[in-house]
């Protein structure tokens, strides 16, 4: 991109948008381009890259070592550290990604939360769901790219995988460490994983 190649060209942007009101913290740190559209009271923090066909609303926190790319950011929205927006990114107002988080293809609903190091690819995901630390969407079978969906308030356990095509109902549960292949009931408890086994007094074998 050669707005990111050009000193001079960063130094521009990065000038138009702190007479903006955007406060930038370390702002040489911070590449933007030419058509980034950002609206009030947003906070950049240091080493956030933002590529092309990318806007953002009002009252944003982008915080650093994040990467966007044509996406949508709406109002009150927070994302990072270390987050990736990859094209396609909707994230609708009062929604959170948070560290080591991916994002591709995808809306995240009205004060949805995807906090911690997970992949969300190809869903929808509707308002006030919550995506537990590790869990992923197995978009893709080696052949075709499938859907995942996620209606009003899901609670997503930790560690879990979504083998798509597959949709979550609103009000429904996976617990951690789910592997879910099949579309999940409205109000239902999804589980998957194996039983607890415990072997009492168990002595280790010596070398």
């Amino acid at each position: 991109m050669k707005q990111i190649n050009s000193n001079t060209n960063q130094e521009k942007l990065r000038k138009f948008f702190i007479k903006s009101g955007v406060k930038m913290i370390g702002p040489e740190t911070i590449f933007f381009s030419n058509d980034t559209t950002i609206g009030k009271n947003v906070i950049i923090n240091p080493y956030v890259v933002i590529g092309p066909k990318v806007k953002i609303g009002n009252n944003v926190i982008i915080n650093s070592f994040s990467h966007l790319e044509e996406c949508k950011i709406k109002n009150k929205v927070e994302v990072g550290p270390y987050a990736r927006l990859r094209p396609g990114t909707i994230l609708e107002e009062g929604s959170k990604i948070g560290n080591f988080v991916e994002v591709k293809k995808s809306t995240i609903g009205k004060k949805s939360k995807v906090n911690h190091l997970s992949y969300i690819g190809d869903s929808e995901l509707g308002s006030g769901v919550n995506v537990g630390a590790g869990t992923i969407t197995c978009n893709y079978d080696g052949v075709k790219k499938s859907k995942t969906k996620i209606k009003d308030n899901v609670f997503i356990g930790s560690n879990s995988s979504l083998v798509a095509p597959v949709t979550l109902e609103a009000n429904s549960i996976v617990g951690a460490g789910s592997v879910i292949t099949k579309n999940v009931k409205k109000n239902s408890l999804a589980l998957t994983r194996a039983p607890q086994t415990e072997v009492k007094n168990y002595k280790r074998r010596k070398k």
